[in-house]
Order: structure tokens, then sequence, then C-alpha cells
């Protein structure tokens, strides 16, 4: 079984009781609210990385204003392309960050097609990946290993 791992960064942006989200089309049809970020680039940042797939995907420039914590996820997917069954490891870095310039525009030609703020409130009623629960809670809590327990859907 081949083995890959993804490292990403990712950011929680609040201000005025809103959080910034990107919405990303979801597998199976229709679509998910995400939080914006992305995968690193080999030999890149991890801070880097955040700063660009912000701007890549909402338009705006952000200052890091924290490091909230790590979050890991494992599946295994069947069949991938001519290859056999993948191992898929995606450790997730999640940063908070503060708007500082650039203007709220939406991602073209990217894996996300719309960004906008969302009441705090209102997240639970969103479509969602279940980063944005553990984001939001890592962000709310401030645990001092950074690791924030969210349970999956069955």
């Amino acid at each position: 079984m081949r083995k890959r791992l993804r490292v990403a960064a990712y950011a929680v942006c609040v201000r005025d009781g809103q959080v910034l989200l990107a919405r990303s089309p979801a597998d199976g049809g229709g679509f998910e609210w995400v939080l914006p970020g992305g995968g690193m680039e080999h030999g890149e940042d991890p801070l880097d990385t955040v700063v660009r797939e912000l701007d890549e995907e909402t338009g705006y420039r952000v200052e890091v204003t924290g490091l909230l914590g790590l979050d890991s996820s494992r599946h295994v997917f069947g069949r991938e392309g001519l290859h056999g069954p993948v191992d898929h490891h995606g450790l997730r870095i999640v940063y908070e960050g503060r708007v500082v310039g650039g203007e709220l525009r939406n991602e073209v030609n990217g894996s996300t097609d719309m960004a906008a703020w969302h009441d705090l409130d209102a997240v639970p009623g969103l479509t969602r990946v279940r980063l944005v629960d553990v984001a939001l809670r890592l962000w709310r809590e401030r645990p001092v290993d950074g690791r924030a327990f969210v349970p999956t859907e069955s």
C-alpha cells in the first residue's frame, strides 16, 4: 500500500463575531464550507503557506497572530487511478490570523469558488468539513497541547 503525507496550513480569522470561510465542492456533489488555507509546497514555510493560501482563496492579506494547534487525519482510499490503495495522512497546522489588507473576492480556477464571512452562531447550521469545528474549538479553548477533539460523523 502506498503512503502519502500532506501537510497544510489554515487560518481562523474572526472579526465582529464572524469567521471567514471558503466554499469548496463536496464529494458526491454540492458544496461545503472549509477553513481558508491549503497544502504546503515543497520547501515552503507553513506560515508562508497560510498567508499565500488566504490571499489566493479570499483576496485578503493576513497577519498570523498565533499558532492555535494541529489536527491529524488518516484515511485509506481503495484505489487511486491505476495504482492500488493509498494510506493518506493529513497534518493540518491551524493558525489565528487577522486581516490587514486586500478586498474580499472569490478564487478563480482554484480549489474554492467563494469566500464569505459567517456569524459564529450560524456555523453549526452550515454544511462544513470537520476541520472548521476543530479550528474553532482550538480558537475558543486554546488548549495547551494544541489539540482539540471533535468526533467524526458516522
